[in-house]
């Protein structure tokens, strides 16, 4: 890619909404060179323990978020990064979005977020519930129950079970703890659709998020018969759902006067549909064709693959005609915890000496496949794919008093890497192919995890060429959208771009993986599928005694008052 602009060059913005923080990134849209980014960091990042300013506090396995924090992304980075890029903003003609899904919020029929009303904003649930927001379990179980007995003709796209992650969980719990809030609520709706109808003034749904997130299949979501056998008055859940349903890469709309202000850019440019993070970073890996698996890996990992035919893949997050690129079906699985383990152990288990990522990669990487004798299961914040079951908990299986802190670092960071392999075998044996993988997300840097996948997989690893995938492929939608590729696969083509084949599997390695995986998949069948819910049994035990405790510093506040 040439570095320097040529006369007539235009430009595209792409703007990754992550779970601590929105990027945004100006891209050339010739040849996908990125000339300038910048970050915003969410004030309020994730809300977890109590609403902001000493607000209600929050049971536990609650995850909400502001959504000014949104705005101000838009308010701040993308100015940023358009300054950084040194280019005219006269001469970018498109932006794009992603996002982390599901990721929720409830509105007034104009856009207005739930939690800014005045009289709602003590209520949680009207508030943004952030994709880890995972107290809907309960709820999720029961919407699996009923569509199996049932025999909804649309469970089975979804690996058999619904995610107590996704919109239909939310808003069950929504209805069933705060009734007035879902009255109120004329709209829900994926914060990726939601930003695009800050910027330009009009509603649209993504058949991205609506597929996997949202239970639309053959283009119609549950039935009212179902949702208000769920309870009767979920019926109307889909009303508040229901909106545009636009393919990847349209034009959702032209730039408002309010969101050019907001950004700097010239009002009444494209503005793409919206899209998740994980989907989106296809393109930018140029990962459309099938059998190219990309694992998106930060907090969490998403897989994403497309295949020639739909099939029932056992566990997975869904298949959607279209939910990654037109002419194919989208698969998506994904693990709920991976950098935030390795992130826990640095942060809260490893002694100063060697409290770092580098420090004990260093050490880790010394060792030979099963030195430490350790097996771990990688549930640390639930199972999200093969089990559905974010009630499920972390396990380190081997510990004994020799054990060191970097013997317990590469166990973590190995069951991430066979969490992974129980996805790919799953596509495979479906029918699905997964030929190699192409790895994108803040993980890439760690070279020992990358040889670690490349053997556990025996599949080589593809290393995307950009460190921005999401925006980058938000930027390559936001080009299609603005008129300059006729589809996302020609855009992925000139402006995406990997390094091929990094990491090759090791022989000696992949065998001696082997039997360490079949350990680790005799554990998760044993602790996940129901012949020891002992995991299931503690979490309820703690959130008792949470609730517990929580009540009787209520009530000895309301004695003192």
């Amino acid at each position: 890619m040439s570095g320097v602009d040529e006369a007539g060059d235009r430009y595209v913005v792409g703007v990754d909404y992550g779970t601590l923080s929105g990027r945004a990134l100006v891209v050339r849209i010739r040849d996908g060179a990125e000339l300038g980014t910048a970050v915003h960091e969410y004030r309020n990042a994730v809300i977890s323990s109590a609403l902001p300013d000493g607000g209600t506090p929050l049971p536990p396995d609650w995850a909400l978020q502001d959504p000014e924090d949104y705005r101000e992304v838009l308010r701040r980075a993308v100015p940023a990064a358009v300054a950084a890029a040194g280019v005219d903003p006269a001469h970018v003609v498109g932006i794009g979005i992603d996002f982390t899904a599901c990721t929720v919020l409830p509105t007034l029929a104009d856009g207005t977020p739930l939690c800014e009303v005045p009289e709602l904003r003590q209520r949680p649930h009207s508030w943004v519930k952030l994709w880890k927001h995972h107290a809907a379990q309960p709820h999720a179980d029961r919407i699996n129950a009923l569509a199996h007995e049932r025999g909804e003709p649309w469970i089975g796209r979804y690996g058999g079970k619904i995610s107590a992650e996704w919109q239909f969980a939310k808003g069950l719990q929504l209805l069933e703890e705060d009734p007035e809030v879902y009255r109120r609520a004329e709209r829900f709706i994926e914060a990726a659709d939601w930003i695009v109808w800050q910027l330009c003034g009009v509603e649209t749904r993504n058949v991205c998020t609506a597929g996997y997130k949202g239970i639309v299949q053959d283009g119609k979501y549950p039935s009212t018969d179902y949702l208000t056998a769920l309870n009767p008055d979920f019926g109307d859940f889909v009303a508040k759902l229901d909106g545009p349903l636009l393919p990847l890469g349209d034009k959702a709309g032209e730039l408002t006067a309010q969101a050019a202000d907001w950004t700097g850019l010239p009002a009444g440019i494209a503005v793409a549909v919206g899209n998740v993070d994980a989907h989106v970073t296809a393109a930018s890996a140029q990962a459309l064709h099938p059998g190219r698996l990309v694992a998106i890996m930060g907090t969490s990992t998403c897989h994403v693959v497309n295949g020639e035919h739909p099939a029932e893949v056992a566990g997975m997050c869904g298949v959607v005609d279209g939910g990654i690129s037109a002419g194919a079906w989208g698969y998506e699985a994904g693990q709920s915890g991976v950098g935030d383990i390795f992130g826990w152990f640095v942060k809260h288990a490893a002694p100063a000496e060697v409290a770092s990522h580098e420090r004990l990669t260093e050490l880790a990487a010394a060792q030979p496949v099963g030195a430490h004798g350790l097996v771990a299961l990688d549930w640390w914040n639930g199972n999200r794919s093969l089990l559905v079951n974010h009630d499920l908990s972390g396990m380190i299986v081997g510990l004994t008093l020799a054990t060191r802190p970097e013997d317990i670092y590469r166990a973590v960071l190995e069951a991430t890497a066979y969490g992974t392999r129980m996805i790919i075998e799953a596509f495979v044996e479906a029918g699905v192919s997964v030929d190699d993988l192409v790895i994108a997300g803040g993980l890439t840097s760690n070279k020992l995890l990358m040889q670690i996948y490349a053997d556990v997989t025996n599949r080589p690893l593809g290393i995307i060429g950009s460190a921005q995938g999401p925006a980058l492929g938000s930027a390559i939608h936001a080009a299609v959208a603005a008129g300059a590729y006729p589809s996302i696969h020609e855009a992925s083509q000139a402006m995406g771009r990997v390094n091929e084949a990094v990491y090759r599997p090791d022989p000696d390695r992949v065998r001696a993986y082997d039997a360490l995986y079949a350990e680790y998949r005799a554990l998760h069948d044993h602790f996940g599928r129901g012949a020891n819910d002992v995991m299931l049994r503690l979490r309820a035990i703690r959130n008792a005694a949470v609730e517990s405790a929580a009540s009787q510093h209520e009530t000895a506040l309301e004695v003192v008052a």
